[in-house]
């Protein structure tokens, strides 16, 4: 009788393997990361001009049921029921503000109606075209 005896190899990873996994991971990861800032980034940019927009017709609209002329300045109470459909919603705000501009007052400036809004916080980029 010949007995056979079986080499047991423990169950596991080798090093190897782990390493190249890590190596993956770490690759995926370096290309990911800066595309989602950027879309982060352009987002943003994207939603302020949208609520800039947003302000510009809310002044517009404020000023002809007010006949309001072109150099009155709205305060943000009177643009408040236009903005945020009546007066229990939120103001728009600044999506790239961040902790700095938690508020309307903080993140837009409303002007005159004949010139657009803008926005306080990325006025460079963040701007009506």
């Amino acid at each position: 009788m010949v007995m056979r005896f079986r080499l047991l190899r423990p169950a596991g990873f080798t090093l190897v393997e782990i390493m190249v996994v890590v190596a993956i991971i770490g690759l995926l990861a370096a290309i990911a990361i800066p595309n989602f800032m950027k879309s982060r980034d352009t987002s943003q940019v994207k939603t302020c001009i949208n609520n800039l927009r947003v302000i510009d017709g809310s002044k517009q609209q404020w000023a002809l049921e007010n006949k309001r002329t072109g150099d009155a300045i709205p305060e943000e109470t009177e643009l408040q029921p236009y903005l945020v459909r009546g007066t229990s919603g939120r103001m728009p705000v600044c999506p790239a503000g961040g902790a700095t501009a938690t508020n309307f007052a903080t993140s837009y400036s409303i002007n005159a109606i004949t010139n657009p809004p803008t926005c306080i916080v990325v006025p460079s980029t963040h701007a009506l075209p």
